[in-house]
């Protein structure tokens, strides 16, 4: 018994220890033996998209990661450049009001030569003739328009973008030639046949002189050939130069000059051969050659060739400094 005087005693107390994990199982050096929540998950590697439908399963395409471009990856070609070309040369305004003011004058002062003359001028002459002096301003067009082509893209800094999506220059130049080259004759050869065709109709008579085929064929065709070869070394010379100003007066004073000097130069005994050679392969005695204005110019056929070598020298000195030279 206790007294009133005595405390109860109390049971000991155990002293207070931290709470402790569970023991883990031992890890084996084979993940599969593993539990399953002890395993790293795998990460899953991407999986190929397939070909979009239609495609040719021969055709590589370009793929990065998992996306597949349904662009097929193909090495380009020629006639890849001769398209771009062409789409540039035909959105491109200073084309078509150019090739349009040559028509006009080429068919309008032709016409209005034709209307304007009567039969018995063309006893002695064909009446092919009317188309001679709308070529004679008709050239500058070309010659301008041969400038342009390429003197543009240097001006404007598009002949950088031309030379990175085609890093072959040689290919570029000749795809521009080419495209150029082929509008103009064609343009030049109709409008030409059309003046030809209307200034024959209209004069028919029994006196005129009937045209033979030599002569359709240099009044139309070799005048064509003529005028776009000047139009294709002024492309020559735009590459060379690659300024737009510098390459129409330097292709003005090779058109023009020629018919200038040599009534000057043969005032003098000593320069009297140069003017009478320069004067026989200028621009408007070698048109009227072409046209077979008379029997003693000839048919133009030397005036043809020579414009025809100047031109091919021209390109391939615009080819060479194109590999040279930076953009």
């Amino acid at each position: 018994m206790t007294t009133p005087y005595q405390q109860p005693q109390s049971a000991p107390v155990p002293p207070q220890t931290p709470p402790q994990a569970p023991p883990m199982p031992p890890q084996s050096a084979h993940p599969q033996q593993m539990p399953p929540q002890a395993q790293m998950p795998q990460p899953k590697m991407p999986q190929p998209t397939p070909p979009p439908p239609g495609a040719n399963p021969s055709q590589p395409y370009a793929a990065v990661g998992a996306y597949t471009s349904p662009i097929p990856v193909r090495r380009t070609h020629f006639g890849d450049a001769l398209a771009s070309e062409w789409t540039k040369i035909k959105s491109v305004r200073s084309t078509i009001w150019t090739l349009s003011v040559m028509v006009a004058l080429v068919v309008g002062i032709g016409l209005l030569v034709s209307a304007t003359t009567s039969d018995k001028d063309y006893v002695t002459a064909p009446p092919t003739l009317p188309g001679f002096v709308g070529t004679l301003l008709g050239q500058l067009c070309l010659v301008t328009l041969g400038v342009l082509v390429i003197s543009s893209e240097y001006g404007t800094g598009m002949i950088r973008t031309t030379f990175t999506a085609c890093p072959q220059r040689a290919r570029v130049l000749t795809a521009k030639a080419l495209v150029f080259f082929t509008l103009s004759f064609v343009t030049t050869t109709a409008a030409l046949a059309l003046v030809a065709f209307a200034s024959t109709g209209m004069h028919s008579g029994p006196d005129v002189m009937e045209p033979s085929g030599k002569q359709w064929l240099g009044a139309t065709v070799g005048a064509a050939l003529y005028m776009s070869l000047l139009g294709l070394l002024s492309l020559a010379v735009g590459s060379m130069l690659r300024h737009s100003a510098g390459a129409i007066a330097t292709m003005l004073g090779v058109v023009l000059l020629p018919s200038i000097l040599p009534p000057f130069l043969m005032m003098s005994d000593g320069l009297f051969d140069l003017g009478e050679t320069m004067q026989k392969y200028s621009s408007p005695q070698s048109l009227a050659s072409l046209f077979q204005v008379s029997d003693d110019l000839g048919n133009g056929m030397a005036q043809l060739g020579l414009v025809a070598g100047v031109t091919g020298a021209a390109l391939i000195a615009a080819y060479s400094l194109l590999e040279k030279r930076d953009v």
